[in-house]
């Protein structure tokens, strides 16, 4: 009895095996458990929209996250590659905790969000970037997701003009195009994109001309 007893004073644990071999505790996640590969193959196998969009091919969080990184430096050309890293990387947690619709997010409460929270912490850690990001910085990424959720919603999604305006406000940047590709390229052009992000980082600390802009 005094076995189980001590089993239920364990704190809880909700372990994954990625296929790095990492084993990832999803309520105490450590930066050391994180891998881009385990992050680029899960998020390019996630739709978004619940899989409700047009074509032969789902459009997958890493296509999405490409997109938002995309339109980020385009909005804020001054901004520094460690700030378009953390675009890159805004959805990361959905690697482990899947994409979920806002109206879903609501009726399930806080406990989403707070596993989000912790899991970009980590994944932020990991690579270098603040736990927390600049508010300024964080409004930022926002606006860019919200013009690339209207860009979906239009052209993929099945919504209105009308209709996604209502939802994510009149997108000031055009040219967008919503692409749709096999998970496997999607994977490696999300893990291409981080790569290059980490170079551009580490070129700038070695002539010292890291900026927090």
């Amino acid at each position: 009895m005094a076995a189980m007893g001590n089993n239920r004073d364990r704190p809880a644990r909700a372990w994954q095996r990625m296929l790095s071999g990492r084993r990832l505790d999803l309520l105490d996640p450590t930066p050391m458990d994180i891998e881009i590969e385990d992050i680029a193959h899960g998020l390019a196998f996630v739709a978004r929209w619940n899989g409700q969009t047009r074509g032969d091919h789902p459009y997958s969080v890493a296509e999405h996250s490409l997109l938002v990184e995309e339109i980020f430096a385009r909005q804020n050309p001054q901004a520094g590659p460690r700030w378009r890293l953390a675009a890159l990387l805004h959805d990361a947690p959905e690697y482990v905790i899947g994409d979920m619709i806002s109206p879903v997010k609501a009726a399930i409460g806080p406990n989403y969000g707070d596993l989000d929270i912790r899991l970009t912490a980590a994944i932020h850690i990991r690579f270098g970037l603040p736990a927390t990001l600049p508010a300024a910085i964080k409004r930022g990424i926002k606006t860019a997701d919200k013009v690339s959720a209207w860009a979906e919603a239009v052209q993929i999604a099945g919504f209105t003009e009308d209709e996604a305006n209502r939802l994510f406000g009149r997108p000031s940047i055009g040219n967008l195009s919503i692409r749709l590709r096999p998970p496997a390229e999607v994977r490696a052009a999300y893990t291409a994109r981080h790569a290059a992000l980490l170079a551009e980082i580490d070129a700038l600390a070695t002539r010292g001309r890291v900026s927090d802009r």
